[in-house]
């Protein structure tokens, strides 16, 4: 505050205190789907009518979407003899100079109109024009003031455009009926109606063009596609999805791609053993992966088909990503994905052997060998929790989502301490917002303790001088119980009083 002479009463406002932590949103789904018969965008367009006969024109928009809805079109008199006709255009406005005679009288006719506007290269990038039905165009035109351009509708998936879905049943209405993008908006909405991102990419002749087309790049002009589009889904959204897939489409090198998405977002991805036959097929090609942020499932799951009327396959993968959007918000993000219910299917595609009490089936093989497999019990569920971490301390999919939330709610929390005068107070407030934020996760269950502290060792004098704080936390997540042991012992002792029950 400057030394500045006052002869009164002023208010210096400091805001100091703890500030309240949001939990970032969990259950946000970001998957990339084919779509060749989606429904496309609608161009604007807007008939200009003339009092003579013959000389109406129709103006139609080059591109497509509700941004072509504000072009407009005018046709005026340039109150001069002897004038030809000129085409100006200024942004979406679009100014049509007609020609006049030697007595000034208006001659342009409605088809030397539409041949001037398309032969010009700033109003032909906007619109294209034609004469309206019924119409030879040999009619004078006259001035006319703006017409707009009305009707546009944007493409609901653009190529390789993240775009927010809020309603899976728009969304289904919007997806066509081929490629993997109906199939697995009916999956999702079949456990839930979560926040989605959905890329639609191009579906290639092979096998090879789709991987390229999922896995996607940065063009030229600096615009991601496939699967690097849900990068920029925060930035253009403003919102990040967390529960990432591709069903359907998840090869081995889409997959391993699929994982330095989730690295990169912190989020969570869940991909289909792809071309496995057999269960040893499925455990090995868990072995071709290490990541935290990434369940295999095998086999897949069965159900009737709409569009085919036939029974088919129900990518596992869709059903996992619409069940962990369900868990998040019905119970919480500390709960796995095992042992519920899922809804909208009728089989499983190949045989799996399971007990609950038996360790030595073919469930136990694979849930050993950390692939998340299928199981029918009271309906059809998941059964397993791992993850293909190579580190044990993220060996469930729990842990791994537990330890980005917390990274992400904490550090987004803090902005705004970021370049505040660095004063004790200022990290004991950060101190006591953390831990604030832990007594209530813990008393909601999702987490068992955790704490933040103050370090003196490695917070030093030098280090506070370069700006540097260092705040410490740890936490314990909540263990999923997979390995109820129950220990049954038989005894005679409840046969020692036998006499005096009979008599009692």
């Amino acid at each position: 505050m400057p030394d500045q002479y006052h002869h009164g009463v002023r208010v210096l406002e400091i805001n100091e205190g703890t500030r309240t932590i949001r939990t970032v949103s969990t259950a946000i789904i970001g998957l990339v789907a084919t779509a060749p018969d989606a429904l496309p965008g609608v161009a604007a367009e807007a008939v200009v009518q003339s009092i003579a006969e013959n000389g109406d024109a129709i103006y139609t928009a080059v591109s497509v979407g509700t941004a072509s809805n504000s072009i407009r079109v005018r046709y005026v008199d340039p109150s001069a003899a002897d004038s030809v006709i000129a085409v100006i255009v200024s942004g979406k406005d679009i100014t049509v100079s007609l020609a006049t005679d030697a007595q000034g009288d208006i001659s342009s006719t409605a088809n030397q109109v539409i041949t001037a506007v398309n032969e010009s290269a700033e109003a032909s990038a906007l619109v294209l024009a034609d004469l309206e039905a019924g119409n030879d165009g040999s009619g004078i035109v006259n001035a006319i003031d703006f017409t707009r351009l009305a009707g546009g509708e944007s493409e609901p998936f653009p190529l390789n455009t993240p775009v927010l879905v809020t309603t899976v049943s728009e969304a289904i209405g919007n997806a066509g009926t081929t490629g993997t993008l109906p199939g697995v908006l009916d999956a999702i909405g079949d456990q839930t109606s979560p926040v989605m991102v959905i890329v639609r990419v191009a579906e290639g002749e092979t096998e090879q063009e789709n991987e390229a087309n999922i896995i996607g790049t940065t063009t030229a002009e600096g615009k991601k596609t496939g699967l690097q589009a849900l990068l920029v889904a925060e930035q253009n959204l403003g919102v990040k999805p967390r529960i990432l897939g591709v069903p359907g489409l998840d090869t081995e090198n889409v997959t391993a791609e699929l994982v330095i998405i989730a690295q990169k977002l912190r989020a969570f991805c869940y991909a289909y053993a792809h071309e496995s036959q057999t269960i040893s097929d499925a455990i090995l090609y868990r072995d071709g992966f290490g990541a935290r942020e990434l369940m295999l499932i095998w086999p897949d799951f069965t159900s009737f088909d709409v569009n085919s009327a036939s029974i088919g396959t129900a990518h596992a993968v869709a059903r996992a990503m619409g069940m962990r959007a369900k868990i998040d918000q019905s119970v919480g993000w500390h709960k796995t994905l095992s042992n519920v219910a899922v809804n909208g299917v009728t089989g499983i595609d190949k045989d799996i052997y399971w007990d609950l009490q038996d360790p030595n089936t073919d469930a136990g093989l694979l849930n050993a060998n950390d692939v998340t497999t299928l199981i029918q019990r009271d309906g059809f569920r998941f059964w397993g929790s791992r993850t293909c971490s190579s580190d044990p301390l993220f060996a469930f999919e729990n842990y791994t989502r537990t330890a980005q939330i917390l990274a992400d709610s904490i550090a987004e929390a803090h902005m705004w301490a970021v370049d505040k005068p660095m004063h004790p107070s200022l990290a004991k407030d950060i101190i006591e917002g953390i831990n604030a934020k832990f007594r209530e996760l813990k008393n909601l269950g999702l987490i068992i303790d955790a704490r933040a502290w103050f370090d003196g060792e490695i917070n030093t004098k030098d280090t506070l001088k370069a700006g540097k704080l260092y705040i410490d936390y740890d936490y314990t997540p909540v263990p999923p119980l997979e390995n109820l042991m129950l220990r049954q012992r038989i005894t005679d002792q409840y046969l020692v009083d036998f006499a005096s029950r009979v008599n009692a």
